[in-house]
Parts: C-alpha cells; sequence; structure tokens
C-alpha cells in the first residue's frame, strides 16, 4: 500500500469515525465501516511519524495488524487488560502478542514457521515503533515530530462541539404550555428601602399589630404581611454599622452605631441590664431578679438542678430581656432558647443576637409555640410577667407540654416571695399568696413536684413518667390533651389540655451531652420519625461530617467566632449543626413546616430549632445571623412560594459581610444566583465535594458591606474562597 499524506489519513479517519474518534473516549468509537477502517489504520501503520504517537497513546493500532472481522474481539482483549486506559509500557509487546495469537488461532489455518517469523517482525516492528513513537514526544523537549490533538482537531472535516453545545437551543418551544416563571428568572436589581425599614420585622411589624386584640397577648403575635404588602426592596443598615466583637467579648459589649436604641438603659437602669458607654453598650450580666449577677444566679439554681455535669444541655428562657441568662448558661455548656415580644422595649431581642446569643421574636399568647413536645431539659421565667393563673393554666401547660420528663422550671419574680415583694409590685398580700398557691395546684396536675424554694427562686421538675402522678391527678378537672400528631404545631392554637407522656421504657430517655450529640436519639430507636431509622441517622451523620469539613476547606473562618451565629434553614436531623459543633458558635437549626418533621431529633440530639414556613419573613430582627446554610430550599418551596421573597428574607437577616452556602441541584442555583447577584452579593458556584459529575452544586454568596444613606456603594469584602465552577 502506498504511503499517503498523514492530513488526508486523518481526514478520511474521521469521516469513517463520524467524529466520534476521542483520544481519551475510546469505549465511544462508532465503527460501521469496518472495513474501510481496517484499510485507514493499515495506511496509519505505515506512517511512521504518526505510528509513534499513535502506539504511545492507545491500544487501538492493534486493529491494524489484524483482519477487520476480528476488530472488536481484540479491541475487548486489550481493553480488559489496560483497564481502558494507558498501557503500561513493559507489557506491551507481550499484549500485542497474545491478541495476534488468539485472533489467528480462532480465524487463520495451522501457523507455519514464515508465519510466526512474519509475526515476530511485525511485533518488533511494533515494539521499534511505540518506542521511536515515546522518543519523539517525550525526547530532549523538542516535540517538533509530535501530532498533537489540536492538529488533528484542526484537519478533522467536522464541527467543533463547543460550537454545536453553543448553537443547541434547549429551551422547550410548546406555546400552549406555560412556563413557570422559576424556569427563566429575569434578572433585577434590587433598590434598597428608605432607611425608616432598617429594623424592619415583616411578621411582627407595630403597625399592622395594632390592628389585632389585645386579649392573650395576640397582637404581639405573628401577622404577616398579605402579598401586595411585602417589601420587595433591600433592608439598609444603619450608617455607621459595624462587625460585632467577636464571643466572648460580644456577650458583654455591643456597638451602638449597630443597634442604636437607648431605650433600655433608661427603663432598665436601676436592674444593671445595661449602660451606655462611649460608643458601646455594655451588659454587666445583670437582671431583675439576680442583682448580683447572672453567674451567682445560675450557682444557686445549680445546688438543685444538675447543670454541671451534661444533665441539662437544652433550655427556654419565656420572656428574656436581653438574654443575659442564657447568655452565662453557654458558661456551662447549656443551649438557650430565649425569646420576648417586640413591646416597649423593642430592642431586647436585637441585643441578644447582636450579643451573639440565641434568641426569637415570640410570647405565649393563643398559638401554641413552634417547638415539638419536650424539647427542652428546662425552663425559666425570671419576672417574665406571664400570667401563669389566667385561661385556666393554658400557659403553664403549654410549658409542660414542651418540657422533657425529668426537666425543671423555675420560677423567680411574681408571685414568688411576695411577703418581702408585695409593696414594690403594688399588690396585695392577698392577691399574691393566691396566685401563688394557684400556680402550685396546677402544677401538680401537670404531674410536677416542687423541689426547692428560698428567697427569690422556686424550682419545680416534672416527672419523668406519668406512673407516680395518677392518683394525685384522677381528681383534676385538666384533660387529657387528643390528636395523633402532636408535633403538628405550627400555627395551632394554644389549648387547655395537658400533653400526655410517651410511653416509655425507662425513666432515662437522653444520654448526657455531649455524648447525646451523636447518639441515636431514642425517638428514632422506637421509629418515631418517618423515613429515619438507626442506620440511616449514622449514614447522615456521616455525609455531614463529610460536607462540613468541605465546607471549611471552600472558607477557612467556618467554625470560627468569625461566623458566631449560624442557621440552618433545612435543618433535616441536625447534622449540619452537629458537625459544626464549638463553643465559637451555634446554630438555629429550621425545620420547615412542609420538610418531614425531624425536629424532635435535633432536641434530642442536644441542639436547638424551630418549626418554620419560608413563604413568610423569620422571627428575628434584621442582620442578625453571620452564615445561613440552604441545603435543598428552593427545591423544597418550588412552585410554593417566590423565589425572590425567600432571598430577599434572607438578605434581611443576614449580617453585612455574612456568608450563605446554598446547596442544590445546578438549574436550581443558577436560578438562585441571578436573583442573587442583583442583591448586592458576591456568589461563587462550586461543584460537589464528590466531584464535577455529580449535579447537585454548592453556591457561596457573600453579602456586600453597604449602609443607609452612602448613595448605594459597596465595599470590597476580602474573599475567602476559591474554585468557582
Amino acid at each position: 500500500m502506498d504511503i499517503i499524506p498523514l492530513s488526508e489519513l486523518l481526514l478520511n479517519l474521521s469521516s469513517q469515525l463520524r467524529c466520534h474518534f476521542q483520544w481519551s473516549l475510546v469505549p465511544e468509537l462508532e465503527i460501521q465501516r469496518k472495513e474501510e477502517t481496517f484499510s485507514i489504520f493499515q495506511a496509519l501503520l505505515l506512517h511512521r511519524r504518526f505510528i509513534g504517537l499513535f502506539c504511545s497513546s492507545s491500544s487501538l493500532s492493534l486493529l491494524c495488524l489484524i483482519k477487520s472481522s476480528h476488530v472488536f474481539e481484540i479491541f475487548s482483549a486489550v481493553m480488559k487488560s489496560e483497564k481502558r486506559h494507558a498501557l503500561v509500557k513493559k507489557s506491551w509487546c507481550i499484549e500485542i502478542s497474545k491478541v495476534m495469537m488468539m485472533a489467528s488461532s480462532k480465524n487463520t489455518p495451522p501457523v507455519n514457521n514464515r508465519t510466526r517469523i512474519s509475526i515476530t517482525i511485525v511485533t518488533g516492528l511494533c515494539c521499534f515503533f511505540y518506542l521511536l513513537g515515546a522518543w519523539q514526544r517525550n525526547g530532549f523537549g523538542k516535540g517538533g515530530g509530535v501530532i498533537t490533538l489540536e492538529a488533528v482537531t484542526k484537519q478533522a472535516q467536522c464541527t467543533n462541539t463547543t460550537d454545536i453545545v453553543a448553537n443547541l437551543d434547549f429551551e422547550p418551544h410548546h406555546k400552549t404550555i406555560k412556563i413557570p416563571h422559576r424556569a427563566n428568572p429575569k434578572p433585577i436589581m434590587f433598590k434598597p428601602c428608605d432607611v425608616k425599614f432598617k429594623d424592619y420585622t415583616p411578621c411582627h411589624e407595630q403597625k399592622r399589630a395594632m390592628r389585632f386584640p389585645r386579649e392573650n397577648m395576640v397582637y404581639r403575635e405573628r401577622h404577616c404581611p398579605p402579598e401586595n404588602e411585602k417589601l420587595r426592596c433591600l433592608i439598609p443598615a444603619p450608617k455607621g454599622y459595624t462587625t460585632p466583637f467577636p464571643w466572648p467579648k460580644s456577650r458583654d459589649y455591643v456597638h451602638y452605631a449597630n443597634v442604636p436604641f437607648k431605650t433600655l438603659t433608661v427603663a432598665k437602669a436601676g436592674q444593671n441590664w445595661v449602660k451606655f458607654q462611649g460608643d458601646v453598650f455594655k451588659f454587666p450580666g445583670g437582671g431583675t431578679m439576680f442583682p448580683q449577677g447572672a453567674d451567682a444566679y445560675i450557682e444557686t439554681l445549680a445546688k438543685v438542678i444538675p447543670i454541671k455535669d451534661g444533665s441539662v444541655r437544652t433550655a427556654l428562657d419565656t420572656g428574656c430581656g436581653v438574654a443575659s441568662w442564657g447568655a452565662y448558661m453557654l458558661k456551662k455548656n447549656v443551649l438557650t432558647m430565649s425569646f420576648a415580644p417586640r413591646d416597649v422595649h423593642e430592642a431586647q431581642v436585637q441585643f441578644a443576637l447582636e450579643r451573639g446569643v440565641p434568641a426569637i421574636i415570640g410570647v405565649l399568647g393563643s398559638i401554641r409555640l413552634p417547638y415539638p413536645p419536650r424539647a427542652f431539659d428546662m425552663a425559666q421565667c425570671s419576672r417574665c410577667l406571664i400570667p401563669w393563673t389566667s385561661n385556666e393554666g393554658m400557659y403553664l401547660m403549654e410549658v409542660d407540654r414542651v418540657l422533657r420528663p425529668g426537666g425543671y422550671w423555675v420560677l423567680s419574680g411574681p408571685p414568688i416571695n411576695w411577703k418581702t415583694y408585695y409593696k414594690t409590685w403594688k399588690r396585695s398580700k392577698k392577691e399574691l399568696k393566691a396566685e401563688q398557691k394557684r400556680i402550685e395546684e396546677i402544677a401538680e396536675s401537670l404531674c410536677w413536684e416542687k423541689k426547692y424554694e428560698k428567697g427569690d427562686i422556686a424550682i419545680w421538675r416534672k416527672k419523668t413518667n406519668d406512673r407516680s402522678c395518677r392518683m394525685s391527678s384522677s381528681s383534676s378537672s385538666v384533660k387529657t390533651c387528643k390528636g395523633k400528631d402532636t408535633d403538628d404545631v405550627w400555627n395551632k392554637t394554644m389549648e387547655v389540655c395537658v400533653t400526655p407522656f410517651p410511653k416509655v421504657s425507662s425513666d432515662v430517655e437522653v444520654m448526657k451531652f455531649p455524648e447525646r450529640l451523636f447518639s441515636v436519639p431514642p425517638c428514632v430507636t422506637k421509629g418515631l420519625v418517618e423515613g429515619v431509622n438507626v442506620e440511616s441517622y449514622q449514614e447522615d451523620n456521616k455525609l455531614w461530617k463529610k460536607r462540613v469539613s468541605n465546607y471549611k476547606r471552600i472558607n477557612r473562618l467556618i467554625g470560627s467566632s468569625r461566623y458566631r451565629n449560624v442557621m440552618d434553614m433545612n435543618a433535616g436531623l441536625g447534622g449540619f449543626a452537629a458537625a459544626l459543633e464549638s463553643p465559637e458558635s451555634w446554630v438555629m437549626n429550621v425545620v420547615p413546616t412542609i420538610a418531614k418533621n425531624s425536629l424532635s431529633v435535633v432536641f434530642e440530639r442536644g441542639l436547638i430549632g424551630i418549626y418554620h414556613d419560608w413563604c413568610e419573613g423569620f422571627s428575628t430582627y434584621p442582620r442578625t445571623y453571620d452564615l445561613i446554610h440552604a441545603n435543598n430550599v428552593f427545591s423544597l418551596y418550588q412552585n410554593r412560594c417566590n423565589v425572590e421573597d425567600i432571598l430577599l428574607e434572607m438578605d434581611r437577616v443576614l449580617r453585612p459581610e455574612g456568608t450563605v452556602l446554598f446547596r442544590d441541584e445546578v438549574d436550581v442555583l443558577n436560578d438562585v444566583r441571578k436573583i442573587a447577584n442583583g442583591m448586592r452579593w458576591d456568589t461563587k458556584l462550586m461543584d460537589h465535594e464528590d466531584g464535577p459529575l455529580v449535579p447537585e452544586k454548592i453556591l457561596v454568596a457573600v453579602k456586600m458591606y453597604w449602609v443607609a444613606g452612602d448613595g448605594g456603594s459597596v465595599r470590597n469584602s476580602t474573599s475567602t474562597l476559591s474554585g468557582e465552577v
């Protein structure tokens, strides 16, 4: 056969293989005209400069030695021995001999000496040209005789693959089908809201609250705006806003510019709540009922309640003020969920979160608290002024619902120690005495045992089961709450009924902290959580340890005090928070009301969380979280509410220069990214930790720094991110 120009050979080869020939994707070869292809390979074999490269790049050069009828048989044998990729140089000639002998033995007459000599010569030539090709590719750095993939591509008579993809139109063109808005979001540049909205809380807005009745504190509950009243602009930070102090300094100091309200410094001047010094607020750790400081108050409680040994991990502070009790309970490794209404002391929850202490806007009113039954190890009211005896003891029954069997309730303030304070409280002895008696009667009906009363403090303990209190409660008129799903509490009206004890086999339900963080929760062991068993729970833990480790590689500040207040918008079993557990940060685990109900697992692990519907505003102030984790949130809420509304709410609660970690399908994240780029966020799309072939991706966003009245300019932030897709 005559030697023909190499360019012509490559041109013919590309045509024969229909442009499927790829140097790294050998299995995708589509050989339809075997005889013509065989001829081309024979010609290539005779081209000295090409055969060296071809043999060193792929074992397909064997095809030039055997009849075309053996092409696929030889291809399978060689690819199996080479595991689809590079042929080991030392064994290359041996493989050629094996394949040739295999093909010859099946389809050729008995081999004579002449045939053996021919095979030996051909084998030797192949080895020689292989070594020659390897030298031409790698020898002395010249590279002058090397045929590159780029050169082959230029010679190919087919359209470039990239050009094909770029010109393809993947959009549907069915005119009769209405395409959802989410499928093709238009880029929007959101404008700043008026400066008067700098502390806007959509579901706790004061003017709207005044439309509702004051009875049972209804007007202080959540009342979210209708669709036509929602703000679709960016909430500005106050002028002079600066990054909060790092923990633990933030517990004691807050920048005045961040929360510019002096009301509490005047109203609570004599109660040691907060003081104004220069351009900062100082929190001495005092409170109305602990003038000697929160530490001394907690030490008194620790004489009765096992706070120090890990038995108590989750606590509820009803009517928290500035959350000093919760702040100092952290020293005992107790995580406290504090709540208070947005009232005349409008900044108390905002102060708490600015200090780096968990808190939400809330009130004991007519709606159940957004927590599952048996969530907290203890609860306390320190002069919270909740009318415990009203509505037949309904508020104490709600505390009982969220209190774990064996948990503690602390009451300090009216009516405890009424003999000392009745004049200060401007109430009669008779009234206060009757109130305390009624509280003790309700507590007994709830199967609580009074453990301590001295000075300003009284402590009750909820019994671990109802066996020991059936006799004393038999004459009670309080009914038992009915309903199969006791966890279904979102926007449910509070009732005058007692939540029944769970059916338990022993008095001990959960392990002590920190062992309970990764041990299997009782609700999982008993099969009370839909779709979750011991094995899937343990796999979830492993998965989130891996994912959090990857997050820390993406952003080295995750896990440090830079991100003190963290929110997980779709917490699942709490795996993200558990893997992130550190004294430097805390996580608000949000379980969406439309997701599987797993909040009981979160609390049994010794973490805190809340139910919430992300189609509505969250019960917090603007600029209260440093890091937000959104795992499949937008896939979950697809076609349920506007993506823009969820992102604007995230922007509202995120601090300037705060970070968001999105995890979702790539098409969803592309839609999110288009909107986020119009919100003054810097975004980067990154591969899944298991590699680029996984359709789920990670979108990292950083909120730019800007404040009210700066003309809309943003301050550049130092990025700690790398590896954009």
